[in-house]
């Protein structure tokens, strides 16, 4: 059921994608940059849950941890493209990536899973493959400390913004009342958090308790062809327009950008350029599924940091748009980890094998139970823990070994699980080739049983090939 329904969303919205070229044409829709009068009214108005952090708000010594870090994980060849799957064929990412966060955790993204490399956590037993990338994966949890903090501020200070009067001020600088906007904001947030409007601190602390950061590297230079932006004409694409997925609903995305620039890409800056410049990297942003709202396309300097609350992702889709010096980022998340950590799929592997049964003198073992709605559950968890854990990490998870083996004894122990629940398979197939049961329960059980057989059976053809 949840993957028609996921299927019918996707072709709804590739008819909408396909309409909305259709109704544009050739005729690019407007979007405007900081250099246009309109630019700050619009933000204010239409994308006012983005927060914007100018680089000089950050700690100078963060700075410092975080952008050694990026460099140190490159140099030992930590990045990689990722291998995705949209509309059943397999594509690998022209931005390369690695996943750091919370042990244990995953995040999965177009039906890709990937793996924390773990940053050092109190209570588990890490090894890295170097100091250095321990040290590397430290500073990003730091950088994940410092935008916590940040987020649950611009939530008190943007609650604080929504009531009170908004009054138009009349742009003098451009430029600017771009930067002055964004340093008001974050003046509201730190100055008089303490009387905005209240809300619950365990909410709050739900949406902005980031569990992974997903880092992205990207030297446009490098790159043969990438895809140019279809609605507005912003120019080239990092990242096509998107919502970020499986993250806790309504939680605060949190980005860090650190582009390589230097003086010969900055010099078209001093130019007057219709549109966004295309040397430097900008975040562009649009309304979803609408052709009358202008698109933003905010610049993004060294060390900027920029902030999707609340709603955003949802009502909002997000683009990267490509400069031309390398570029990283630390994009923090709250993953939605009901389905997505080692602890929830362990659980669902000992619930499953709570009906098998050993006798404890022949040590045989069987099924305690072959009612349909008890085989389902068991069959269900066994093609997940094979196709959404095993197949994944094995797929490409191992790759993280350059960093650390921490993932291989879940592994092996997610394996252990896998081969007792091949045996409680082949253990319903000989019960319910037995006559002795009751039909209409027997019945029952070999349909759902079939169901998900065939649904394995599928599965594991699709992975082969791939």
């Amino acid at each position: 059921g949840g993957t028609m329904k996921r299927r019918a969303g996707e072709r709804e919205k590739e008819l909408k994608k396909k309409k909305l070229l259709e109704e544009i044409g050739e005729n690019k829709l407007p979007y405007l940059t900081p250099s246009d009068a309109d630019f700050h009214q619009l933000w204010k108005t239409k994308y006012s849950k983005l927060i914007f952090r100018k680089s000089d708000t950050v700690p100078e010594e963060l700075h410092q941890m975080v952008q050694e870090s990026f460099l140190t994980l490159r140099e030992h060849n930590c990045f990689f493209q990722d291998l995705v799957r949209i509309k059943s064929k397999d594509f690998l990412t022209p931005v390369s990536r690695i996943l750091i966060g919370d042990p244990g955790c995953t995040y999965k993204y177009l039906n890709t899973r990937l793996f924390t490399v773990p940053w050092p956590t109190e209570g588990y037993d890490i090894k890295y493959c170097s100091p250095q990338i321990h040290d590397a994966c430290k500073a990003l949890m730091k950088l994940n400390d410092y935008l916590h903090i940040e987020a649950v501020r611009a939530l008190q200070g943007q609650n604080l913004f929504d009531t009170k009067e908004i009054k138009d001020t009349t742009v003098i600088d451009r430029e600017q009342s771009f930067a002055t906007s964004v340093m008001e904001q974050e003046s509201v947030s730190k100055d008089q958090s303490s009387v905005c409007v209240a809300e619950d601190d365990r909410s709050l602390k739900n949406r902005t308790s980031y569990n992974l950061t997903l880092l992205n590297y990207m030297d446009p230079l490098q790159m043969l062809y990438l895809k140019q932006e279809p609605y507005f004409g912003m120019g080239n694409m990092a990242v096509s327009w998107h919502h970020d997925e499986n993250l806790v609903e309504r939680s605060t995305v949190a980005v860090y950008s650190y582009s390589c620039e230097d003086s010969t890409l900055q010099a078209s800056n001093e130019q007057e350029l219709k549109g966004r410049d295309p040397a430097v990297w900008h975040v562009g942003l649009k309304v979803a599924w609408d052709i009358e709202t202008p698109g933003l396309a905010v610049p993004l300097h060294q060390g900027d940091i920029y902030l999707m609350l609340d709603d955003l992702n949802m009502t909002h889709q997000h683009c990267v748009l490509a400069g031309l010096s390398p570029r990283f980022s630390s994009t923090h998340r709250v993953a939605d980890s009901s389905r997505g950590t080692l602890e929830y799929i362990i659980g669902q592997c000992e619930l499953a094998l709570q009906n098998l049964q050993t006798d404890s003198e022949s040590m045989a073992v069987s099924l305690k139970s072959l009612e349909a709605a008890v085989v389902k559950q068991v069959e269900e968890i066994h093609n997940e823990v094979e196709f959404e854990w095993l197949r994944q990490f094995w797929f490409q998870g191992k790759r993280y070994l350059k960093c650390t083996d921490w993932w291989l004894k879940p592994i092996a122990k997610l394996e252990e699980f896998w081969k007792k629940l091949e045996i409680m398979t082949s253990l319903i197939l000989s019960e319910v080739r037995k006559e002795q049961q009751i039909e209409d329960q027997r019945n029952e059980t070999i349909s759902c049983f079939l169901l998900l057989l065939k649904e394995r059976q599928k599965l594991r053809k699709e992975w082969t090939a791939r």
